[in-house]
């Protein structure tokens, strides 16, 4: 199991088109992928899961905690990580 903690930098936070980027990158891998709002103090949902991802409110500045666990988790947790810290791609960022 890997965990790892970030803060989602851009703007408009996790809403709909960084939330569905996120599921399909977290779909790619065999691993169980979990995110969870550190600051909320709340259970981890399914990442690969858009509804858990929307449902969870998750603005600029919000830490959260990835964690994978199965036989590729630790690919899992990097890419995830670096995509959530890259703002999605987004020019608003930061």
């Amino acid at each position: 199991m890997i965990t790892k903690q970030t803060t989602i930098i851009n703007k408009t936070g996790l809403h709909a088109r960084p939330a569905s980027d996120l599921v399909l990158m977290a779909k790619q891998f065999e691993s169980k992928v979990t995110i969870r709002n550190i600051e909320k103090n709340g259970e981890a949902v399914n990442a690969k899961s858009i509804i858990c991802l929307l449902a969870e409110g998750m603005g600029q500045g919000t830490k959260v905690e990835i964690v994978t666990e199965g036989p590729d988790e630790q690919q899992a947790a990097e890419k995830l990580v670096t995509m959530i810290e890259s703002g999605f791609g987004e020019k608003n960022s930061k």
